[in-house]
């Protein structure tokens, strides 16, 4: 390092790079997924033809507090997508047109858009649209291929950089509520909008910190039973921050349920509006309705996601997820070196007296008092000495000529820069 008038100029030897990570505990509560306040929908999609028509959002946003507030931050995306050559879309299917587009009766809903909502995120995570998930991901055996997925995808806001290994764990409701014709004792209810009481159960990616691999949009762990972790309910897609579920493993499918779901109709439903049907109930048309497939295929993306946020992950204060973020902070250390003979004078005009000499603590000693200085603040600039950036010690620093001195600046490139310094 050479000194340049007051400047010094740094040697390729005073520059280095490094990269560090900075975690951060994200933990998302119970009522910020079930209470509709901070759930938002955007129903862009609309039915025309039978009755009123039926709109539904393709997706919903939960926030960490009501979405109407300016201060609400968005936490993740919840929708729910049909592999195309599964058993619920082809079971449901009545054949394809002259293009080639798949056609189902009015008695569906919204099977095109689920299938649509696979194949993208397909072609994002997989790399192609005609691509199949598979939990344990590296399974090609199509008893583990996800055909009924729940897909939740973090903000960037909340994923950074991306999901730190074997942190991701989620509390979930695998059991619905009861109905009568599974217990008798029960009332003859609805169960599609009613909390889950029991089944409680724990996932979590353990074991992804070995068991993990590399693709097409970046490393992907499997996500387990924490109670089994033998038993693969899904997959963490680390980089892109989004967990794809398999429905069929993390609810009880064959279970029956029953409720009032949107529907293509114009007929009059006693104490409901045409655009509405019964599910599951005695004297509809599919009085043993099951969440799977009954449920995917006959209701909307929005009526779905309402059970799955509203019913399934419970109600309160406790945690329904929690992960840990990774941010990636690219650093330039600048190593800014005082030796015993620089930096030992100063330009401020009270540094010497009237007559032009250095003042002196000790009135007398002005011949053998050596002159120091207090350190308080770096400069660093560019060849042509124009100030980029300054950094503040925490302290002052005494130089004198009897010590060198080494200064550590860091800069940091993130989302933010900030100077900080060590001696």
């Amino acid at each position: 390092m050479a000194q340049v008038g007051s400047l010094t100029v740094l040697d390729v030897d005073d520059k280095k790079t490094s990269t560090s990570v900075l975690n951060q505990l994200v933990d998302v509560i119970q009522m910020d997924v079930s209470e509709s306040v901070s759930r938002r929908e955007y129903q862009v999609f609309i039915t025309g033809g039978i009755g009123p028509g039926v709109t539904s959002s393709l997706f919903q946003t939960v926030y960490d507090q009501d979405f109407t507030v300016g201060t609400a931050n968005p936490i993740f995306d919840i929708t729910v997508g049909l592999f195309k050559d599964g058993d619920t879309v082809q079971d449901a299917s009545i054949g394809q047109d002259t293009t080639g587009k798949l056609l189902f009766p009015s008695t569906s809903l919204m099977m095109r858009e689920k299938v649509d909502i696979y194949s993208q995120y397909a072609k994002t995570l997989l790399g192609s649209t005609g691509s199949q998930f598979y939990s344990p991901f590296d399974s090609t055996d199509s008893v583990n291929r996800i055909d009924e997925a729940l897909f939740i995808s973090f903000k960037r806001l909340f994923a950074r950089d991306s999901i730190k290994k074997e942190t991701f764990a989620m509390r979930f409701y695998r059991t619905g509520t009861m109905s009568f014709l599974e217990d008798p004792t029960q009332p003859n209810r609805s169960t599609l909008d009613i909390t889950s009481q029991s089944g409680s159960i724990i996932f979590t990616d353990f074991g992804a910190s070995t068991n993990s691999r590399r693709t097409f949009s970046g490393e992907v762990g499997n996500i387990v039973e924490a109670t089994n972790t033998a038993n693969k309910v899904g997959l963490l897609f680390y980089d892109h921050g989004t967990a794809v579920f398999d429905l069929k493993k993390i609810i009880a499918g064959t279970q029956h349920v029953s409720g009032v779901i949107k529907a293509m109709n114009d007929n009059v439903i006693p104490a409901f509006a045409a655009g509405n049907t019964f599910i599951g109930t005695p004297g509809a048309e599919n009085p043993n309705a099951t969440y799977i497939p009954d449920l995917l295929v006959s209701a909307s993306i929005d009526d779905i996601v309402d059970h799955i946020a509203s019913c399934r992950f419970q109600t309160g204060s406790l945690t329904a997820m929690t992960f840990q973020n990774n941010t990636r902070i690219n650093s330039s250390l600048f190593f800014c070196r005082a030796s015993a003979d620089q930096y030992n004078f100063s330009s401020n005009p009270t540094f010497r007296g009237s007559d032009g000499r250095i003042q002196v603590i000790d009135p007398g000693q002005e011949a053998s008092q050596r002159s120091f200085t207090f350190a308080t603040t770096i400069g660093l600039h560019d060849a042509q000495g124009n100030l980029l950036a300054v950094a503040k010690l925490s302290r002052p620093v005494e130089k004198n000529d009897e010590r060198d001195i080494t200064f550590r600046v860091r800069l940091d490139f993130a989302k933010k820069r900030r100077l900080s310094i060590t001696k």
